[in-house]
């Protein structure tokens, strides 16, 4: 296990950056008291915009946090007439809301220079990285002002990359993670609806086996046994997302809330409808309608379909909204967002104890297990 990704809490729980305002200052500060990492989102903010919401979280816990950044579109911009197709297939939806489509061409690097220029001129402990990884310059960059850096991955490929890049953990993210894949390349060839990724526990060993770094396991996650799970499967920690979305610390639209358990969301698949990249979201009607006609252009798309989910939300209208869910999304409990830390850290306690337990009474009888020896690391 890493010193200095194990020494950044507690317990080995990471509250996923969840861009779109799901993870607020409020959500963090309490997520770092009860001895876990929370993680503001700094997509889709301004740079202005993200310096504040560090201040408001400083000013909230003296615990380390992290801020997320998300890692401009690399290669050609897409192709225009493909979004076009797409803005017309929207029509409708304008129509619908009343509001006019976004502007796609409004820009591609959400801020990404400034804002690495605010966090290294005031460094925060973590600094984690989506749709790709930096150079090594820019890595080395935050090492020297003390910030521990995490890339994002979905394969073992760009593990390696992170890892010859000198990012000092990875964030191994599988298939059943809410929100978007943080794939570094989105391949067009996977079509509209993609859904090839790996799951996490597979994922998570090949990776294990293939660098040295410190481990983050993310997807699906919502219970402390599944946190044992994945520490007994390498993993130096878990990140959950979807099981802090309900908190009521958590900056997520109501509807949003409501919608995890509600009867009438009954799966989640993975959709390009929203913003043009792959995301896994509760299957509605705005997902069933355009889903299977989105093009791969992210963040055109974002940008196109942006005040449709906001006017869908004011309207109060789950069925034209961006709804973000895992695959565990039916066991998220309404709890406040450090009482379901303590919580999560009680099952990681009993499930922890039960392997260990079962270990002792294999060796008393003779029989040879492979559970191995529970991590201890902050779980008390």
């Amino acid at each position: 296990m890493s010193t200095a990704l194990n020494d950044l809490s507690r317990h080995p729980i990471v509250q996923a950056p969840m861009a779109g305002g799901a993870s607020c200052p409020e959500l963090v500060g309490a997520v770092c008291e009860a001895g876990a990492l929370g993680f503001l989102a700094g997509g889709y903010k301004t740079a202005g915009g993200l310096y504040q919401e560090v201040k408001q979280v400083r000013a909230l816990t003296a615990r380390p946090f992290g801020v997320n950044l998300l890692m401009p579109p690399g290669g050609q911009p897409a192709d225009p007439a493909a979004v076009e197709v797409y803005r017309h297939q929207l029509a409708g939806e304008a129509t619908w809301y009343e509001t006019p489509l976004g502007d796609a061409d409004q820009g591609r690097d959400d801020a990404y220079d400034a804002k690495v220029a605010i966090l290294l001129d005031d460094p925060v402990p973590v600094v984690s990285f989506t749709f790709g990884c930096p150079d090594r310059d820019a890595l080395d960059a935050f090492a020297r002002v003390g910030t521990f850096t995490i890339v994002t991955v979905t394969s073992v490929e760009e593990a390696r990359t992170a890892e010859r890049a000198g990012a000092g953990a990875v964030c191994v993210q599988g298939a059943e993670a809410g929100g978007h894949q943080g794939t570094h390349r989105d391949d067009p060839a996977d079509g509209p609806a993609p859904g090839r990724g790996r799951g996490l526990l597979p994922l998570l060993t090949e990776v294990r086996e293939a660098v040295r770094l410190p481990l983050v396991a993310t997807g699906g996650i919502m219970r402390g046994r599944q946190i044992a799970a994945v520490l007994a499967a390498g993993a130096d920690a878990a990140q959950l997302g979807t099981a802090f979305l309900p908190c009521p610390e958590s900056g997520a639209h109501p509807l949003h809330k409501r919608a995890l358990t509600d009867p009438l969301f009954t799966h989640t698949e993975f959709t390009r409808a929203f913003s043009g990249r792959p995301a896994r979201g509760l299957v509605n009607r705005f997902l069933r309608e355009h889903g299977p006609y989105a093009p791969a252009a992210y963040p055109e798309v974002h940008h196109l379909t942006a005040p449709l989910r906001r006017a869908a939300a004011i309207a109060g209208d789950p069925q034209g909204m961006a709804l973000w869910a895992g695959q565990g999304h039916r066991m998220a409990r309404e709890l406040p967002a450090g009482r379901l830390v303590e919580v999560l850290v009680e099952e990681l306690h009993s499930a922890l104890s039960g392997l260990a337990s079962s270990a002792t009474i294999g060796d008393a009888g003779g029989t040879t297990r492979t559970t191995g020896t529970p991590p201890t690391r902050s779980t008390s």
